[in-house]
C-alpha cells in the first residue's frame, strides 16, 4: 500500500481487478488477481489488525469523501460513474471509472486468509493473467498495526477497458478494522510511469473506511 497508509497504521464491467479482483477464485478472473473460497478475512480469523485511518490531510479539490452502497467509505475523484459486478465473496466488486474510462478504481472483499495469500494466489499459474502482464514489485507493508501489501504490475491490455497503450496497475490488499481483508487496485496508462495511479490509490486509501464500522463523519 502506499507511505500514507504504512504510517497511519491501515458494471458491469468484466473481471474484478486487474490482477487482484473482487472474486472468491483467483482461477475465475481473467485480467484481476483474485481471492479463492479459502479461509475468510473475517475479524474471527485475523485479530488485533488496524486498518489505515483517515488522513489528516485534505482531499483534493476535485476529489469527495463517499460513502459507496456496499456501506463503505472511500475517496474519489468527482464526477466519476460508478458500477458493480456480483461476486460469490463479500461485498460486490465496485468500479469507478473517470469520464474519458482511462482511469479506474476497483475495491473488492478478498477470500483468502491473508494480503501474502491472495497475491500468491494470484500469481500462480494456475491464474491467468492479462495480456503483456508483468509484475514490477510486489511489497510487503507490514508495519506495527498494519498487515497489507501492495502490487505494481504493467499489462498491455485490461478486458472490457479501453486501448490505452500499457496499462500500470497499483494493487494494494490489507486487513480493515472490520477485520476483513480488501483490495483497492487502481488503472491508468503508464505514459508517466505510474506516478498518476498511485496517486489515485494514495488518495482514495486515505479515506476508506469498512462497511458496518461505524465511519466518522467525513472529514470534506
Amino acid at each position: 500500500m502506499s507511505l500514507v497508509l504504512t504510517f497511519l497504521v491501515g458494471s458491469d464491467d468484466h473481471d474484478r481487478s486487474a490482477p487482484a479482483a473482487g472474486s472468491p477464485s483467483a482461477s475465475a478472473v481473467t485480467d484481476s488477481p483474485v481471492p479463492s473460497d479459502g479461509p475468510s478475512g473475517s475479524a474471527s480469523a485475523t485479530e488485533d489488525v488496524t486498518t489505515p485511518s483517515p488522513s489528516a490531510s485534505p482531499l483534493p479539490a476535485d476529489w469527495e469523501s463517499y460513502d459507496d452502497g456496499e456501506g463503505f467509505r472511500i475517496a474519489r475523484p468527482k464526477g466519476w460513474s460508478r458500477s458493480t459486478l456480483p461476486s460469490s465473496y463479500g461485498i460486490r466488486i465496485v468500479n469507478y471509472r473517470s469520464p474519458d474510462q482511462k482511469h479506474r478504481l476497483q475495491i473488492y472483499q478478498v477470500a483468502e486468509g491473508s494480503p501474502d495469500e491472495s497475491f500468491e494466489t494470484y500469481l500462480s499459474d494456475t491464474t491467468a493473467k492479462p495480456p503483456g502482464f508483468q509484475k514490477l514489485s510486489l511489497l510487503n507493508l507490514d508495519e506495527g498495526d498494519f498487515v497489507g501489501s501492495r502490487m505494481e504490475y504493467l499489462a498491455d491490455s485490461i478486458k472490457g477497458e479501453p486501448d490505452v497503450g500499457v496499462w500500470h496497475v497499483y494493487d494494494e490488499r490489507f486487513i480493515a478494522v472490520d477485520g476483513r481483508i480488501y483490495a483497492i487496485a487502481a488503472y491508468g496508462s503508464d505514459k508517466n510511469g505510474g506516478d498518476d495511479e498511485l496517486k489515485l490509490l494514495d488518495t482514495a486509501l486515505s479515506r476508506f473506511c469498512p462497511p458496518d464500522t461505524g465511519c466518522d463523519p467525513p472529514m470534506d
